[in-house]
């Protein structure tokens, strides 16, 4: 399945749609889970985690953020009791959408025009159908976004791919909030920040120490003072995770 990906102008920042900017805390995400929420035409929104590893019997979904209890009675727990093992054993196993319905009609999936998207769940009588987007971003990342819709399930199929496009993109903000927390409070500063841009892009010493009017040694001080606050082995390494975090694109 290939996603679309927008494409961020960090001097444009505040011309981007707020979809495509980068997150720097977790307030800056629950509007984007709403505005996926409002595109799906859904009453609520859930975010669960898979933490626990690879440890037997150990591994489980946590709720990161949700809006169910709002209009949902019991939130995400009832279903995480009742359906969580299941939603692991297919994140395992595939990237398709999970869907629901209330009605639990054994036709609901195949009559759609989304079908070949998706993956129908047949869990226990509901109140609401719904919607879960599996991501997997490595050990850390993985888990799913979720929608509780009560009008009935009816979605194009464009409209799934760009809503898991946009939610795989939410989980790897929550991820970039949680390493920015872990990270030590010494942060990168603007000319460590510049030096790892122009790396980024493909730059050698000599050509930033050019274009920014400094000295190779004072460059490559300012790229391995930004490597040591990154915790990264080498400047490759910074570089990667300094995009990860938001510090350049």
């Amino acid at each position: 399945m290939r996603y679309p990906h927008e494409s961020l102008d960090a001097g444009n920042e505040n011309l981007q749609p707020s979809h495509t900017r980068r997150a720097t805390n977790r307030a800056d995400i629950f509007p984007k889970l709403v505005a996926l929420q409002k595109a799906l035409n859904a009453r609520g929104f859930a975010v669960l985690k898979a933490v626990g590893g690879g440890v037997p019997g150990k591994r489980k979904l946590v709720t990161e953020f949700e809006n169910w209890s709002v209009t949902i009675p019991a939130g995400t727990d009832a279903f995480i009791a009742s359906h969580g093992e299941t939603l692991l054993a297919h994140l395992d196993s595939s990237l398709l959408p999970l869907t629901w319905n209330a009605q639990d009609s054994a036709s609901f999936a195949d009559t759609s025009d989304f079908s070949s998207f998706v993956v129908h769940l047949k869990p226990r009588i509901l109140p609401y159908s719904g919607i879960a987007f599996p991501v997997r971003l490595g050990a850390s990342g993985n888990g799913y976004v979720l929608f509780a819709i009560t009008n009935g399930l009816d979605i194009q199929g464009e409209l799934i791919i760009d809503v898991h496009g946009r939610s795989c993109k939410i989980m790897m903000d929550i991820l970039s909030v949680e390493e920015r927390r872990s990270l030590p409070s010494e942060t990168l500063s603007d000319r460590e920040i510049t030096c790892l841009q122009l790396a980024g892009d493909g730059r050698i010493s000599e050509e930033i120490a050019e274009k920014l009017g400094l000295s190779v040694h004072t460059v490559n001080a300012y790229l391995g003072s930004a490597t040591i606050k990154l915790d990264s082995v080498n400047r490759i390494q910074a570089i990667a995770k300094a995009i990860r975090l938001g510090y350049i694109n």
